[in-house]
């Protein structure tokens, strides 16, 4: 998907131009209802994954030939949001238009009281300019997904916290933050061969909130080849957004590559590989590493990287403690970029509930030349995959927002890699934050850096002017090896100072 014109698009539609307010607005409309309990959603999983799979019906063909530029030439005008004309409802229910990347449509019902109405698609809730085409509108057509606004910061202005489009695509904010990385409900066959089948999720319920609620339930049901899932989210809007997810999955057939709580990130470059790019920004990423805090206890920092190719790391594990995708450079100077704004792009962070057992957290790292393609996944891979017929609960909360620190030791605030003196060597320099627990002699620091390969010096110790704290340097020499594994922590006392580093380099 070409992420960087989605996400503009997104962003761009609570700013699109309304319609005249002489013009008729008719809202949102609910159809017949039926009764619905929440455990409704899993027999429907239950019934999908006992039948033959049935793909979903798709547009017409016209809508998905579109470019990007007849799609954002049509909008939804926010004045017909649901509930707009209930001020007691703290919650605005938007819909999008189809085609272009989404070609197979929704349904979406808003349940109240244990009855579950259907949102009835009607094409004259969208606005559009004389540059949208004329397409064909018949009954396959149906909104491509949802977003979901509310008070965040200032009464009566409702603004979008949580998107679910595309696929098995959910993306969420904290509060001042703007769109970044993304989530998925379910990942399956990754980096194979044979390509990756992408889940769809067909059926969205979202509950009628009650006055003055911050938290909203969604629940949702997703379908594919492979298998079927009920989902339910628990969103809490703020800075940080929590989503309590509980994820029921039911294999169609074994799934030996499958992933678990998957986000879905872009990195493109920073000063680990800067030299490979002409691009005048010093850094272009919306996340900069994967943090793990393991079963074990440790901490460990794993910034991303955008190899020559396609490159698939696993991080053996037993009952992680949580997992996700970082944004640690947090300031305008670190990217220059007065449109992208990455530095206020979200973390991700993944606390599973419960116990996951043994598996591995593993970080897929795809070359992309430029900015516009997600090149970055990770997600739990538990050990054996998952069997045909079976049933599988999965509960985790996932946290979106500012926060880049979890788990025990200083954080390694940046990583630098460059050529030595005269092409003497590879530099490596991590920059570690400052701290109580920095020793004011850093003589008092203990070194352990180790690598597969390279012959990596013992490294040294001094103190950064400007963050305060300690920055380690080691030297390496490659030769003719092609990969290296790096590993690099602190220590005070015997004890850990820092989080754990580690970093795969690739000629």
């Amino acid at each position: 998907m070409l992420r960087r014109e989605f996400l503009a698009f997104v962003a761009a539609l609570t700013a699109s131009p309304a319609l005249s307010q002489e013009a008729e607005k008719k809202g949102l409309q609910l159809s017949d209802g039926a009764a619905f309990d929440p455990n409704d959603v899993l027999e429907m999983a239950r019934r999908l994954a006992q039948s033959p799979y049935v793909a979903p019906t798709r547009i017409p063909e016209e809508w998905t030939e579109i470019d990007y530029e007849d799609y954002v030439s049509i909008w939804f005008d926010v004045r017909n949001a649901l509930w707009n004309d209930e001020p007691d409802t703290p919650l605005r229910l938007d819909v999008f238009a189809p085609g272009l990347y989404f070609p197979v449509p929704i349904n979406i019902s808003v349940v109240e009281e244990g009855i579950a109405q259907p949102l009835a698609f009607d094409f004259d809730l969208f606005d559009k300019t004389d540059k949208f085409p004329d397409l064909p509108v018949d009954e396959t057509l149906g909104y491509s997904g949802l977003r979901l606004r509310a008070e965040l910061e200032k009464q009566g202005i409702y603004q979008e916290f949580a998107v679910f489009q595309g696929a098995s695509y959910f993306r969420a904010i904290g509060t001042g933050d703007i769109y970044g990385l993304s989530a998925r409900g379910l990942a399956i066959d990754t980096a194979s061969p044979n390509g990756e089948e992408f889940p769809d999720f067909r059926s969205f319920w979202i509950e009628k909130p009650t006055e003055g609620s911050k938290t909203f339930v969604v629940h949702a049901l997703l379908d594919s080849p492979s298998a079927a899932g009920a989902y339910r989210f628990e969103i809490t809007h703020g800075q940080p957004l929590v989503m309590d997810i509980t994820a029921n999955i039911l294999p169609r057939r074994d799934l030996t590559n499958v992933g678990i709580a998957p986000l879905t990130s872009m990195f493109q470059y920073d000063q680990t590989n800067r030299s490979r790019f002409t691009d005048w920004r010093p850094a272009v990423h919306d996340s900069d590493g994967l943090l793990i805090n393991n079963g074990a206890g440790e901490t460990i920092w794993r910034p991303l990287a955008n190899p020559v190719n396609l490159q698939v790391s696993a991080f053996v594990d037993n009952n992680p403690k949580g997992f996700g995708l970082m944004q640690r450079a947090r300031e305008y100077g670190d990217f220059a970029d007065l449109q992208a704004h990455y530095h206020r792009r979200p973390c991700a962070w993944v606390e599973p509930i419960g116990e996951w057992g043994e598996g591995s957290v593993t970080l897929v790292e795809i070359p992309t030349p430029s900015e516009i393609f997600d090149n970055i996944v990770c997600y739990w891979q538990p050990n054996g995959g998952l069997p045909a017929g079976s049933e599988n609960t999965f509960e985790y909360r996932l946290t979106w927002g500012d926060d880049v620190a979890h788990g025990e030791g200083l954080i390694a605030l940046n990583t630098m890699i460059g050529s030595g003196f005269d092409n003497d060597g590879i530099i490596v320099a991590i920059d570690f934050e400052n701290g109580p627990t920095v020793p004011e002699d850093l003589s008092e620091i203990d070194i352990v850096v180790n690598g597969s390969a390279g012959n990596p010096s013992g490294g040294v110790v001094q103190r950064n002017p400007e963050t305060g704290g300690p920055r380690l340097a080691f030297k390496f020499h490659p030769s003719e090896e092609k990969l290296i594994e790096f590993r690099a922590q602190l220590y005070k006392a015997g004890a850990p100072l820092t989080e754990v580093w580690l970093y795969r380099w690739t000629a």
